[in-house]
């Protein structure tokens, strides 16, 4: 099945190990060097090969010592341009062969964000990273870039002697760079093989805290110490997730802590996992974000989807071991608790997407659709949720392990869409096949909107928010000065998420509703990103003018989509604070991650057009 987010045509033939020689230049913005592909014929008398580029400037491809002709294709709107390789000669199925190729990417590359020292936190360094899922790794360097591809690499990346160069591998030492005095030569290997959306890079002014046997830290010096305390917990949360899902076959496993755009709260990247610097809420209380990317190292990296419309395959299972996780660690009411957590973010998502859009399928159809702009929710919490479901079919969490784990063992390494899953499910569950075949699974699958069936759910950790959501909603004017912080003493940061989140799904509340809530809980005061999101939201939609400012400094001063687009799209919503929106969007934009500034700008509308 050939994907649609793609260019490159892997039945011809496949790459199976990428070779990066590059210098990083933050004068220029780009990145200049060759990549090395060796590729094998998949068929007889091949003659061509399509890689997928964005944005990149091509200056050679030699084949085997050969020079060999190229084009760039025509450009499509979000694809990129195919890049067509003549063969000077024909190759047999089974054939090797290694394609150079000299390029340079552009300082507008929509994988790349190059910082200035005044953006960082030290202020004396600039700093660049990279982001590529999902199809942004042809922004960086010519490749097949398709999740069905998967390939091993090597890499030297030169950078600026005073700055450190970390990628998603393993450390091979540095040394100094034979061409100029003033750089060193950073090197890495990565000896599983991966797609290319999980290629990574991070150059910057970076310091490393040992925090478990096999985990460092690492971010600039004013936050590392933070960041060592906050995510001490990574090694219990990874022998949990071995314990679960099989051994750990990555070696390392290192957290970065970028600055405050990055667009997603973690980013799986082999052998380093990526995260927002909006988990240091100082209490431990959002690290399961940091078991959500752990579980990505067996569903996602080992055992990946095939193309982008079968993404839920990634997501869903992550959540879904993250859950499992939570469980062993904190009890089957805490995993019950975050999954029902996870039902109302559905709920949430489908309102704010609308129930019969197309992206609220688990399986969309991705044709001349932008990964990018499906992107939702929906295959994390859907996904999971039917896991959940068949869970409680099929026997319950300790025999669904079992069939999780022999699933990533059957399939590790390798790339798969949902048929393969559902085939595996069938052949593991074979004496369960008449319950099996009680899911409706067009249902499931291919419809827009809400689960057809919802699990259940312990309801323990839950039934203190739902009490005092409806204590709020019911009550009048009068009522308002029963409540007081004694509420809410005995209430953890992941309840006061849920006790927002379900007001968020009720109609908006008065001012002076909020007022109150204000007075007698101050959310102004919590540094929780996920409260503080929810309570901002909360206040803007019941049009309390008061919040606008503190509104617009959360959804400016850090970049995590799941954050800035919904704040940006209340504060447009709400006549008094609209034109305040569009101009903080002006003025921020440039400072914003180039696919965060993008989906803002369509989320405002012809305004975000102008801006």
């Amino acid at each position: 099945m050939a994907d649609p987010s793609s260019f490159a045509a892997p039945d011809g033939c496949r790459t199976h190990h990428l070779y990066l020689r590059c210098r990083v230049d933050f004068a220029s913005k780009s990145l200049r060097g060759t990549v090395a592909l060796t590729v094998r014929a998949e068929r007889d008398h091949l003659r061509c090969l399509v890689l997928d580029t964005k944005d990149l400037t091509i200056l050679k491809v030699v084949v085997d010592r050969q020079e060999a002709k190229f084009a760039l294709g025509q450009r499509h709107p979000f694809k990129g341009a195919p890049l067509e390789i003549t063969l000077p000669f024909e190759l047999g199925k089974g054939q090797d062969m290694i394609v150079e190729i000299s390029f340079e990417s552009s300082p507008k590359s929509s994988a790349l964000q190059w910082f200035t020292p005044e953006q960082t936190s030290g202020k004396k360094h600039p700093f660049l990273f990279s982001q590529c899922q999902a199809t942004h790794c042809r922004a960086v360097l010519p490749c097949q870039d398709t999740p069905s591809v998967k390939f091993t690499y090597y890499a030297e990346i030169s950078v600026p002697k005073e700055l450190v160069a970390l990628m998603s591998a393993n450390r091979d030492g540095d040394l100094p760079d034979p061409e100029d005095g003033t750089r060193k030569i950073y090197r890495f290997f990565q000896n599983v093989p991966i797609p290319s959306y999980l290629i990574a890079l991070v150059v910057g002014a970076l310091e490393s805290r040992k925090i478990g046997p096999r985990t460092l830290v690492w971010a600039e010096k004013e936050l590392v110490d933070k960041c060592a305390y906050e995510f001490a917990e990574t090694e219990d949360m990874l022998k949990t997730a071995e314990d679960l899902a099989g051994p750990y076959v990555w070696g390392q496993y290192d957290l970065l802590v970028l600055p405050p755009s990055f667009p997603y709260g973690g980013m799986e990247n082999p052998c380093l996992t990526f995260v927002t610097p909006t988990l240091l809420a100082g209490d431990r209380s959002l690290s399961n974000v940091i078991a959500h990317e752990i579980s990505h190292s067996w569903t996602g990296n080992l055992v990946t989807n095939k193309t982008w419309e079968h993404f839920w395959l990634n997501e869903g299972h992550t959540v879904y071991l993250e859950r499992r996780i939570g469980g062993r660690l904190f009890g089957e009411e805490f995993r019950h608790f975050q999954a029902l957590g996870g039902w109302r973010e559905l709920q949430n998502t489908i309102n704010t997407l609308g129930s019969t859009n197309p992206v609220t399928k688990l399986i969309p159809d991705l044709k001349e659709v932008d990964p990018d702009v499906a992107y939702s929710s929906v295959p994390y919490e859907k996904g999971s949720a039917l896991l959940l479901y068949l869970e409680q079919l099929l026997g319950g969490p300790d025999v669904f392990i079992g069939f999780l784990k022999a699933y990533i063992q059957q399939f590790a390494y390798k790339s798969v869409m949902t048929e393969d899953w559902k085939a595996f499910l069938y052949s593991y569950f074979k004496d369960k096949a008449d319950i099996l075949d009680k899911v409706d699974w067009n249902a499931w699958m291919n419809t827009t909107g809400m689960p057809p069936v919802k699990p259940t759910y312990d309801m323990t950790l839950s039934n203190a928010c739902l009490a005092l959501c409806q204590r709020w909603i019911k009550a009048t004017e009068h009522d308002l000065c029963s409540f007081s912080s004694a509420d809410i003493k005995d209430l953890s940061s992941n309840q006061l998420i849920e006790f927002l989140a379900l007001l968020l799904l009720e109609n908006p509340l008065s001012v002076s509703h909020v007022k109150q809530m204000q007075e007698a809980y101050n959310f102004n005061a919590v540094n929780n990103s996920e409260i503080r999101f929810r309570w901002l939201r909360l206040c803007i939609q019941a049009k309390w003018e008061d919040a606008i400012p503190l509104a617009l400094k959360m959804a400016t001063e850090q970049g995590r989509m799941k954050f800035t687009r919904p704040l940006f799209k209340d504060l447009y919503k709400f006549d008094k604070s609209r034109d305040q929106a569009v101009r903080a969007f002006q003025q921020h934009r440039a400072s914003m991650h180039p696919v965060t500034a993008m989906l803002v700008a369509k989320d405002l509308g012809p305004d975000g057009q102008k801006a």
